[in-house]
Formats: structure tokens, C-alpha cells, sequence
């Protein structure tokens, strides 16, 4: 029996654990649109949310407050669940997300790296797992405070084994709410892509404590070095694989930012460098490819205590 529940104006129900800088800004905007979203989140973080919505401040989408649900675990049934916490909280966040609840729902997940698709499928229905990747800096500054800073919002949606229909109805709603949304055919190649630009930007943002145009101004040597080693191991993994276009990637973004894992340093948070660095390390070790700079700078990273 399906729990598919698009009704004929297109509205969806959209849970979203994790309801974060990029959690926060997606319920927010769905809603806006007019789809009912569930926010899951702690206790206190759901009351404040069903209390005072979302405030989000953007200069591409404007200021404004939308109304949601949220609750501490999802109780319905419901057309997609959005994942927008850190791989480093994971576990524990999926507790809120029954699979006896979800059913047919998809799970779409925003998390960084490429291993957590195949766990999220031995968890829930496999065919039904679309991760999602977003290029956007969107920060929690509070609960239900949300400040998007970029002048873009892009989402790139897969998943090989979902059904067409399925990606396409969501990717329709996100794309009416807000970011440019796209559906790739290549799961390997839309996860790898993102990966291959992430590695490179969060590994040497946070080992040197520096913004981007920092980095690429003062460590390019070992920027491009990166690059390349990352663009090996997709290659070999079968993503994409073109260091030119990375680098040039690199040197279009404002100079002045950060990375997730920049910021998570300094706030003493823990950092996602298992699921960035890690799982990158284990694949150039799957395959035989030697990424000595890449290797440095994740023992570099996890000897700082974070």
C-alpha cells in the first residue's frame, strides 16, 4: 500500500529533521509555498517553533516569517523527510524518524560525504532514499532564526533506485519555493561532484582558519594539490573529475567565505571530518590512489581535539 500523498494542487507534507541553517531555510520557504511542513527537532527547539515559526533573513529570498508544525518524532505519514542534521548527529536524529511511520516516504537526505546513503537505505525502504545536495551558507544564529547568506540557493537531487515521478514532484515543490532545483540521473556522479568541491574547501578553510580567498591567496600550491587528489579518487570511484573546473570553481566564490566545518571549529563544535575526510581517505584506499596533502590534513585536523 503507497503513503504517497500529493493531492491535486500539488501540495506536499514535508517533515524536516534537523531544522538548522539548511533544515530551517528549506522548511521555511516550503512553507511559504504553501506545503504543510513538520519540523522535528529537540523538545524545546519545537515548542519555540510552533510557537514563533521560522525567521528567516535573505537578501535573495527577503525577510519573513512562516508558520510549522514541529514536533520531537514524526507520527504520520507524510510525502518526503528532508535530513538536514550533521553526519556527526545522525544516529541519534534518525530515533526521530520511525520506519514503521515513514513507510513509503522519501528521504532526502542534505548530509556532507557519500557513505550515508547506503546506511539510510538499510535503515528505511532503499528505493525511496533521494540525497540531496545544496550549495548554500545558511546559519541557525537561534532556534527558528535563520540568516542566508549567499546570493544563490542550488539543490541538486538523486537517487537511483527512487522512481521518477517521485523526484520530479519534489523537486518541483522545492524549485517553486525557492532554490534552483535540479533532478541528476547519476547518483554516483552528483554525490562525488559535491565531495570533490567540499573535501578540498572544508579540509583546508578549517585547518588553516582562514575564508576561502585566504586560502587560495596564501596555500594555492596545496589547494591545487587537494584538488587533485580529490578529482583522482572520483574519477576512480565514478564521479567526475576535472581539476581545472574545480580550481576555477574555487576562485569565482566570495572571498570572504567559510565552510561548515570552519564554523563548527570555531564554536568548539564537533567536527564532520569523518564523514568528509574519512570517508574520502577510505575510498582513495579502496581504489589504490595516493592522496598524501589529503592524508596530512585529515591526521593534521583530528589531532586538534575537535
Amino acid at each position: 500500500m503507497t503513503t504517497h500523498r500529493t493531492t491535486a494542487n500539488d501540495r506536499l507534507t514535508v517533515a524536516v529533521l534537523g531544522p538548522g541553517g539548511i533544515g530551517g531555510l528549506l522548511a521555511a520557504l516550503l512553507s511559504r509555498a504553501g506545503h504543510r511542513v513538520i519540523c522535528l527537532a529537540g523538545d524545546e527547539t519545537a515548542k519555540t517553533l510552533r510557537t514563533n515559526g521560522i525567521r528567516v533573513r535573505s537578501g535573495l529570498f527577503g525577510d519573513f516569517t512562516a508558520e510549522v508544525e514541529a514536533d520531537t518524532e514524526l507520527r504520520e505519514q507524510v510525502d518526503a523527510c528532508l535530513i538536514a542534521v550533521k553526519a556527526t548527529h545522525l544516529d541519534a536524529a534518525l530515533t526521530r524518524v520511525p520506519p514503521t511511520v515513514l513507510g513509503d516516504a522519501l528521504v532526502v537526505p542534505f548530509l556532507n560525504g557519500v557513505e550515508h546513503p547506503a546506511s539510510l537505505r538499510a535503515r528505511y525502504r532503499a528505493g525511496r532514499v533521494a540525497p540531496a545536495a545544496i550549495r548554500a551558507e545558511s546559519t541557525r544564529v537561534a532556534p527558528g532564526e535563520i540568516e542566508h547568506v549567499t546570493p544563490f540557493a542550488e539543490i541538486d537531487l538523486t537517487g537511483d533506485p527512487v522512481p521518477d515521478d517521485r523526484l520530479d514532484a519534489l523537486a518541483k515543490a522545492l524549485d517553486a519555493a525557492g532554490p534552483t532545483t535540479k533532478v541528476h540521473a547519476d547518483e554516483t556522479a552528483t554525490l562525488w561532484a559535491k565531495l570533490s568541491f567540499l573535501a578540498p574547501f572544508a579540509l583546508l578553510t578549517t585547518r588553516h582558519s582562514l575564508p576561502l580567498g585566504d586560502v587560495r591567496t596564501h596555500h594555492r600550491a596545496e589547494l591545487t594539490s587537494v584538488i587533485e587528489e580529490t578529482a583522482a579518487v572520483s574519477r576512480a570511484c565514478g564521479g567526475p573529475a576535472d581539476p581545472e573546473h574545480l580550481l576555477a570553481r574555487f576562485d569565482a566564490f566570495p572571498p570572504g567565505t567559510k565552510s561548515s566545518m570552519q564554523r563548527d571549529a570555531e564554536a568548539g563544535r564537533p567536527l564532520e571530518l569523518d564523514a568528509i575526510g574519512g570517508a574520502l581517505l577510505r575510498a582513495a584506499e579502496r581504489h589504490g590512489v595516493p592522496v598524501p596533502v589529503t592524508t596530512s590534513l585529515v591526521r593534521e585536523l583530528g589531532n586538534t581535539g575537535h
